[in-house]
């Protein structure tokens, strides 16, 4: 399935390592290649459970492309999809798919870090999983896979790491950003979790009030819709909107 570029492979269930079988299967090459592994269980607390699991073997709290691909994958047009970050709550409209992530935490603002002797101002926020968002000019040539390897590995952001986003504004509520995410240790062409953390981010150095909507440019040039209401310098009920579809399926040789 992708969701805005991002690819995975989605399994009912399963049994054994799972973290090697999704180093296996997510492989480029030599297995049916893409950024992560869905695995869908059933839940006592929603209608599925997901658990996602990065190219490398790890294991992600949340995923919000994840999540909108396992949404889809219910067969439901409303599905509660516990994760390891919370409920997600979700809603389908023929491929287009919306889900209600976890109200973001830890924001915090214009942190000052070292990365190989230049002096960044960066932006931390968790949106179920921990992302840093850093805002540039010339978004296309920077070498942000260099720059995001460095800052994922920070001491600031230790022991868990971080994932990365480089935003650029384009108007009052367009932005186009770039991630360089956490355990597939690359960049990707799209970020759910990412998406919504440079929104939040964007906001609120927008001073925007209310009822919030920004769009987002993906690296796969797809758009991403991000709706967040901010309140009293508060931040909730935020939404992920976009595409999502199912390409293949298929028997994998274990």
């Amino acid at each position: 399935m992708v969701a805005a570029g991002n690819d995975f492979i989605v399994i009912k269930s399963g049994s054994g390592s799972i973290p090697e079988l999704a180093r296996k299967m997510c492989a480029r090459v030599y297995g049916a290649g893409a950024d992560g592994l869905l695995l869908i269980e059933r839940s006592k607390k929603a209608d599925i459970r997901m658990r996602i699991f990065n190219s490398d073997g790890t294991e992600a709290e949340m995923c919000g492309n994840g999540a909108r691909c396992a949404a889809l994958y219910s067969g439901k047009r409303s599905a509660d999809i516990e994760t390891k970050a919370g409920i997600i709550r979700s809603r389908v409209d023929g491929n287009n798919v919306k889900i209600n992530l976890t109200t973001p935490k830890d924001i915090k603002l214009d942190i000052p870090i070292k990365v190989e002797g230049r002096r960044l101002k960066v932006n931390f926020l968790d949106t179920g999983v921990p992302h840093c968002v850093i805002f540039v000019e010339g978004l296309d040539i920077i070498d942000m896979v260099a720059i995001g390897r460095r800052v994922r590995y920070h001491k600031q952001f230790a022991p868990r790491g971080t994932n990365v986003d480089f935003v650029e504004i384009l108007s009052n509520d367009s932005i186009s950003i770039r991630t360089y995410e956490r355990g597939v240790e690359d960049e990707t062409l799209a970020c759910g979790t990412g998406s919504v953390a440079s929104a939040v981010v964007s906001a609120i150095k927008l001073k925007k009030e209310g009822n919030v909507k920004i769009n987002v440019l993906t690296a796969g040039k797809e758009v991403l819709k991000v709706y967040l209401k901010r309140q009293a310098g508060r931040v909730d009920d935020v939404w992920l909107e976009g595409k999502v579809k199912k390409v293949y399926e298929g028997v994998y040789n274990v």
